[in-house]
């Protein structure tokens, strides 16, 4: 069992960076991991994935070069780190888990384990 918490999440302007974190109870040995997004009105969108053993990453290609995952193994935690912030960033943003093959990054039916979400907002 899994059990993942976001934090991080803030009103901030046009322009910053914004780091986010996923920190997760039980092992995550063998897990891929990863970071979607929710906008009012929206379908929830996959934004990026990182594979836990070895820490490759899985960008979606509208972030690519913008936001960047990470993982600290000795504090079991995920992070988005989240740069030049436009208002069309602002939305929930939920990390995920499971034990997925690569084909099912990207689809949120795959990961069976998620956070309560955090809320980030771009506004001036």
């Amino acid at each position: 069992q899994v059990q993942l918490v976001e934090a991080g999440g803030g009103l901030v302007q046009p322009g910053v960076s914004l780091t986010l974190s996923c920190a997760a109870t039980g092992s995550l040995s063998g897990y891929r991991l990863g970071w979607f997004r929710q906008a009012p009105g929206k379908d929830r969108e996959f934004v990026s994935a990182l594979s836990w053993n070895d820490g490759r990453t899985y960008p979606a290609d509208s972030v690519k070069g913008r936001f960047i995952v990470s993982r600290d193994k000795g504090k079991n935690t995920m992070y988005l780190q989240m740069s030049s912030l436009q208002p069309d960033d602002t939305a929930v943003y939920y990390c995920a888990a499971g034990r997925l093959i690569l084909s099912s990054l990207r689809y949120e039916q795959h990961y069976p384990y998620w956070g309560q979400g955090t809320q980030v907002t771009v506004s001036s």
